[in-house]
């Protein structure tokens, strides 16, 4: 598994304008040879799309190491770890989804060099006014530099989901299917929980009262209707309802209402 991919891990990439690529490093169809060709799907642009989103995943590695070793609140540094120990695992599991169909989970596609450089400015927002900033103001940095990262890495894997409902081949489609219903959930809880943390500390510092605690939520806590899609598709995934991929939010919901025997 590789959080930072350099010469040495075989990279390759794709050239572009100004970027120059040593001979037998240079890939202009990442996608050739390799099982999304039968997918159904432009397979070079697969390949560009899931490594970025790979791209993502690491820089998010390092955004959470950051955070967590810098966080001077126990509550948020606990979660920061606990995220981030998920978003490596994430790291391998979309590697083994690549090289599995025969990729290189080592290519660096223009789309990826370009998630990079916009999760480097996302964590050195969070050292730019070291110095300057009063502790409470200093965490509230970390948690929206982590809230803003989760935020895309939620909509990576709904797309990825959306994604894997298209896919021409069975084996194909069900590896992005098992992937994707695996780690869209967390990728839900990491994004609601940064989301709601930080409206709570801004709602109880102006002197008010957040209306809610937030928490890892639980969908047994609540009616089937209350869940939400990356909950509703976990729970069918275990139920092995086929189709899911491709249905609605009110569909899942009705599908494990039916066979789960929840209300």
């Amino acid at each position: 598994m590789t959080t930072v991919v350099t010469a040495a891990d075989g990279s390759t990439t794709k050239p572009i304008g100004l970027v120059y690529v040593p001979p037998g490093r240079e890939v202009l169809d990442a996608g050739s040879a390799t099982a999304f060709e039968r997918s159904g799907l432009d397979p070079a642009f697969v390949a560009d799309v899931l490594s970025a989103c790979l791209a993502h995943e690491r820089c998010g590695v390092h955004l959470y190491r950051s955070v967590a070793q810098r966080s001077q609140d126990a509550t948020l540094a606990s979660q920061y770890e606990r995220f981030g120990a998920e978003t490596l695992e994430h790291v391998r599991l979309l590697e083994d989804l690549i090289s599995g169909a025969g990729g290189n989970p080592a290519y660096v596609s223009p789309a990826a060099r370009a998630t990079e450089k916009a999760a480097a400015a996302v964590l050195e927002s969070t050292f730019m006014l070291d110095g300057s900033l009063d502790l409470e103001t200093a965490e509230l940095v970390m948690l929206e530099a982590v809230m803003l990262a989760e935020a895309k890495d939620r909509a990576n894997w709904e797309m990825l989901t959306q994604l894997a409902a298209q896919i021409a081949d069975h084996d194909l489609r069900r590896q992005f299917e098992e992937l994707t219903g695996l780690v869209l959930a967390q990728e839900v809880d990491h994004h609601s929980w940064a989301r709601d943390w930080r409206a709570a500390m801004l709602i109880e510092r102006a002197g008010g009262t957040a209306s809610a605690t937030p928490a890892q939520g639980s969908p047994e806590a609540a009616s089937v209707e209350d869940w939400s899609r990356a909950e509703l598709y976990e729970a069918a995934q275990e139920l092995g309802i086929e189709g899911r991929s491709g249905m609605t939010k009110d569909e899942l919901a009705r599908a494990v209402a039916e066979q789960g025997g929840v209300s």
